[in-house]
């Protein structure tokens, strides 16, 4: 079931998450059920698991026979001569994903490789609907598509308590927020994110400048306006590159994803990370 729907039917209503100050006892709410979401991800066999008996134990175990049912698929249904190329593609996905710059490095999955190497391999995950593949754009320029750079791509997984179980994760660490677990708790929420998107087939690409030196998360097209989207996992919101990067394009308004409540700051607006689903769907929400 969609995060952003549970809690859209609670008492969780728009002028409730615009409040500056919102409850403390209902912010405490949302941090478990995000934290729940991380853990239990969208795979309907796991949130089922996870609704009847909330044994994280028994989500686990569901989790890593899908993971295996996806190995044994490799070998299954990809062509023999591509399996290997799968194997290691998929199995480097996390590490690249933890790096500061999250861009796909072909060199991570085996030392001097090409793209030659492991394009066939990339699109078979994808066609599959195992990774989503988001590419970067030059320019926040209308349409976006005219400005995107198919060699510079990041990888994901398709969900985000699969995950979870790909990295080993311990379950407890998920939903307590151990700091084991805060150290790469922002790759989860950027795919949590990236999941509350694609199945609304919004057009969304990344940024990142030739120098490195400047990353947005995310850049979206919707009715007609580009925003660029930073995530942010926890309260402590500082970054430059957004701020960097809307002044370079004073046109734009950034919107910024994060456990805060919502702040219109003139150049950037924060908005709640629970409520994306529901920022996706509402034009108001979305663009104010």
């Amino acid at each position: 079931m969609n995060f952003s729907w549970r809690l859209a039917r609670s008492r969780w209503s728009a002028s409730c998450a615009r409040r500056i100050f919102p409850d403390r006892h209902i912010r405490e709410q949302t941090d478990r059920l995000f934290a729940s979401i991380l853990l239990h991800g969208r795979h309907a066999a796991v949130v089922n698991e996870y609704a009847r008996s909330y044994n994280i134990g028994e989500v686990r175990d569901i989790q890593k026979q899908i993971l295996f049912g996806y190995r044994r698929d490799f070998s299954k249904h990809a062509p023999a001569s591509q399996v290997p190329r799968i194997n290691q593609v998929w199995d480097s996905i996390l590490s690249q994903l933890a790096k500061d710059n999250k861009k796909f490095i072909y060199g991570a999955v085996k030392k001097g490789a090409r793209a030659s190497e492991f394009e066939i391999a990339i699109q078979w995950l994808i066609d599959a609907g195992l990774v989503y593949r988001i590419n970067r754009v030059t320019s926040p320029t209308m349409p976006l598509k005219f400005y995107e750079d198919f060699s510079a791509f990041k990888l994901f997984t398709l969900d985000v308590g699969l995950m979870g179980a790909m990295v080993g994760t311990p379950p407890e660490d998920i939903l307590i927020g151990e700091s084991c677990f805060s150290e790469y708790k922002g790759a989860f929420t950027e795919l949590f994110v990236l999941t509350q998107i694609m199945p609304q087939d919004i057009p969304v690409y990344y940024y990142s400048a030739n120098d490195s030196r400047v990353e947005i998360d995310f850049i979206i097209q919707k009715g007609g306006r580009i925003i660029p989207v930073e995530v942010k996992a926890e309260v402590n919101v500082h970054s430059k590159s957004l701020r960097t990067y809307i002044d370079k394009h004073p046109r734009l308004t950034g919107m910024r994803l994060s456990m805060l409540p919502y702040k219109d700051q003139g150049w950037m607006v924060n908005k709640p990370l629970y409520a994306v689903g529901l920022l996706l769907v509402r034009e108001d929400w979305f663009i104010s």
